[in-house]
């Protein structure tokens, strides 16, 4: 009979002691790791739902990455547009309340804080986040906006600033004889008054006509309550008919030989630079001394011999008198005030900026000439503003796999253009104390910088464009509050698939070790056993 030795026979045992080994190591990994297999290969059938569900919070992730840079740009972005709010209030209650008091330098306290308010935009419009300028479209290394002194004070002598531009077109429309590019004279009879344009430019030149000249006040009407007197309103006199130059326009009143009743008005109506207008009203008064914006009534000589009767020509004379001084104290006042404005829009409102062409002295200038970056400021150097191509569509993220948000902005929408361009017009303009007519001059700029800061129903505001981003930052919050959700229920469904129980792995690792060993216990008897030890 034959006796085999236990080495064949106990192998089944040492397999099974792998087998157990195997498995224990596998539980060990699974508690650690908290997976039930480190490859898909052992997440079983689910194998594919958990490459979809891992590829989703993947893309989760990233667009929270994106969401939490975007939402940086906005806040950033944000801030500056709510301090240009504040800034809009500043400079408009300053200009409101500022009065005309002017300091050494010929600013009034108004205008001191339109300056510093005005340095302050500039810093806002040029805000970045990291080495990204928020405000220049999809021109994003740049500065948008050019330096504030630059701006204001030019580049040396050769490169002109704002306020070169505003002083050059301050002498064009105020004219050689201040007032405002206007001539009052009598005119075709004793009895009347006409004012006239003095310059007309030739509107049938060939190829390309040229137009009136830009400069000065333009003519509107001319109204009266004198009965019997005849107003002829703004026409060329005498008309030509082309091919000939045009003559100048001119308005007038005939008192047609009616004296004036005391209280009795003209008024003549000016179209300003800027697009605003400004009426001279003058009474008729037979006071003495004469109240300001009155023209005297000629009360004759009662008393002579013989007597002599009042004479329309005379008072026709003293309302030329009267007219001749009211158009100069507009002239150096509302229309410089308006000059300013229409300067700072010639400045700012073009690419590239207009100014008056031809070489200083400006009072006889007829027309005007495109800027170079060789000798005027170009305040812009962004992306420029297109009604075609939307400014918050130049920054544009996606947040979702089917959303995305638009952010961008640009220094030269109309909203923040026109508000820079106002500020610092308020801060340019400078004038004398010893002028006798800085007082109008500064209250017609105050009551131009309120209105033009006001907000216009219809056109864009800053409020518009803080609404805009805060729409998207609503989108964003959504999106992520979704994606949050999302993403806690694909970790749960990941968890079913690939994740253990842990008190379910302790045990089996439990079992397992008391298998195993016992296992090596009998294992290690079975080894020493031998056939003398069995006999």
């Amino acid at each position: 009979m034959a006796i085999d030795g236990v080495s064949g026979r106990t192998s089944y045992i040492g397999t099974g002691i792998l087998n157990l080994r195997s498995q224990l190591e596998n539980l060990s990994q699974q508690l650690s790791s908290g997976r039930i297999s480190n490859t898909y290969a052992g997440d079983g059938t689910g194998r594919s739902l958990a490459i979809g569900l891992r590829a989703q919070m993947s893309n989760i992730a990233s667009y929270s990455d994106t969401m939490t840079n975007i939402t940086t740009r906005i806040s950033v972005a944000n801030l500056s547009l709510q301090r240009m709010a504040t800034i809009n209030s500043e400079v408009k209650g300053a200009a409101v309340s500022a009065g005309s008091t002017l300091d050494n330098t010929g600013q009034t306290p108004g205008q001191k804080t339109a300056s510093l308010d005005f340095f302050d935009s500039v810093d806002m419009l040029n805000a970045q986040v990291g080495d990204r300028y928020l405000f220049g479209g999809r021109i994003t290394d740049t500065a948008p906006v050019t330096a504030a002194d630059k701006i204001m004070n030019g580049d040396g002598a050769a490169v002109a600033g704002l306020k070169q531009v505003i002083s050059e077109r301050h002498d064009a429309d105020v004219g050689t004889n201040g007032m405002g590019r206007t001539i009052v004279s009598t005119g075709a009879t004793a009895t009347t008054v006409q004012i006239g344009e003095d310059f007309a430019a030739n509107p049938y030149a060939t190829p390309t006509p040229i137009g009136p000249s830009p400069f000065g006040m333009k003519l509107n009407a001319v109204s009266t309550t004198i009965s019997g007197a005849v107003v002829t309103q703004p026409t060329e006199t005498p008309p030509t008919t082309p091919p000939a130059a045009p003559n100048p326009k001119a308005m007038s009143i005939d008192l047609n030989g009616v004296i004036p009743n005391e209280g009795d008005t003209v008024k003549f109506t000016f179209d300003m630079p800027d697009g605003t207008q400004e009426t001279i009203t003058l009474t008729a008064s037979s006071k003495t001394p004469l109240p300001d914006g009155c023209f005297a009534i000629d009360q004759g000589s009662p008393t002579a011999v013989p007597p002599v009767a009042p004479s329309p020509s005379v008072t026709a004379a003293n309302l030329q008198t009267a007219l001749t001084a009211a158009v100069k104290k507009m002239a150096n006042g509302p229309l410089a005030a308006a000059s300013a404005i229409k300067a700072g829009d010639d400045f700012f409102n073009n690419t590239p900026p207009l100014r008056v062409a031809g070489t200083a002295p400006f009072g006889a200038a007829t027309a005007q000439v495109a800027g170079t970056k060789a000798n005027t400021i170009f305040w812009y150097n962004g992306e420029p503003d297109s009604a075609s191509d939307p400014a918050r569509g130049t920054a544009v993220a996606k947040i979702d796999d089917a959303i995305t948000v638009q952010y961008g902005a640009r220094a030269d929408e109309q909203a923040l253009r026109k508000q820079l361009q106002t500020v610092a017009v308020f801060a340019a303009v400078t004038t004398s104390a010893t002028d006798p007519y800085s007082s109008g001059k500064i209250a017609a700029l105050n009551q131009r910088v309120a209105a033009n800061l006001a907000v216009v129903p219809g056109q864009q505001s800053i409020q518009n464009m803080q609404a805009e981003l805060a729409g998207a930052q609503a989108s964003i919050k959504a999106t992520a509050n979704r994606q949050t959700q999302s993403k806690a229920l694909a970790q749960t469904m990941l968890s079913s698939i690939e994740g253990i129980n842990n008190d379910e792995v302790a045990t089996k690792i439990l079992a397992l070790q008391t298998s195993l060993q016992a296992s090596y216990e009998t294992t290690s008897k079975l080894y020493q056993l031998s056939l003398v030890k069995f006999l």
